[in-house]
């Protein structure tokens, strides 16, 4: 099982969590190639839009031993396993998380929430779910699947909102409601590829979020270094 290929865009770190309930810790990142769908706004399209990029350039073949060899010269504790959408290879995903875990480092895995996850979501130590507004600019049948949105805040998911402006928080707080995640599990995110963009846009949300009960994060990696790949 160890040797069954994994599509990969890109391996990095060490790094930090730039986002969510584990923003500022020190982790690698796997990202995996290939997307169902398709944000206007999101800033890792050389994982999928073939329209824009090559595959042939972007993805590798790497096999769950390669990947933990390379994670394994980090000095890291925990794997960030993100996209494009991870649980398109997700029968890849349970042997590759093995390793992990037999090397107790912990996992944390961010999907969109369009696909169900198969095999026992306490095989991952953080669940982080990304359901996409509007402003992504696709429709709400093709973002959101309300089956598959329910059981991750039934397994106790940290749910993350990438927010435009404050209008963005009614279709949040639409989402949370009809999926039953509790307020302490929602994250609201300024979407921004600048400091500048991401510094006004946290400004602009933060009251309004917390009089909403929720969390706010902000982008630490831009904040940090812009928008530079692979940091």
């Amino acid at each position: 099982m160890t040797d069954a290929p994994l599509v990969i865009s890109e391996i990095f770190g060490p790094t930090f969590q730039g986002e969510g309930p584990q923003l500022g810790q020190r982790c690698g990142f796997v990202r995996l190639g290939r997307c169902n769908l398709a944000c206007e706004f999101c800033d890792t399209a050389y994982s999928w839009d073939w329209t824009r990029f090559d595959p042939r350039e972007e993805l590798s073949e790497q096999s769950v031993d390669a990947v933990v060899a390379r994670l394994a010269t980090m000095g890291i504790e925990t794997v960030i396993i993100t996209g494009g959408e991870p649980l398109l290879q997700q029968q890849r995903l349970v042997p590759l998380i093995g390793e992990f875990r037999r090397l107790n480092w912990k996992t944390s895995v961010e999907t969109a929430g369009t696909l169900a996850w198969d095999a026992d979501p306490r095989l991952v130590d953080q669940w982080v779910v990304s359901p996409k507004l509007a402003n992504s600019g696709m429709s709400a049948q093709r973002r959101l699947h309300y089956d598959v949105l329910t059981k991750f805040a039934t397994a106790g998911a940290a749910f993350k909102f990438v927010v435009v402006e404050l209008g963005d928080l009614d279709e949040v707080e639409n989402i949370v409601s009809r999926a039953g995640v509790p307020s302490s599990n929602v994250w609201v995110m300024p979407e921004g590829t600048s400091a500048p963009v991401v510094a006004k846009r946290t400004a602009e949300l933060a009251d309004s979020v917390l009089k909403r009960g929720w969390n706010l994060t902000t982008r630490l990696h831009v904040l940090a270094w812009g928008d530079t790949r692979g940091r």
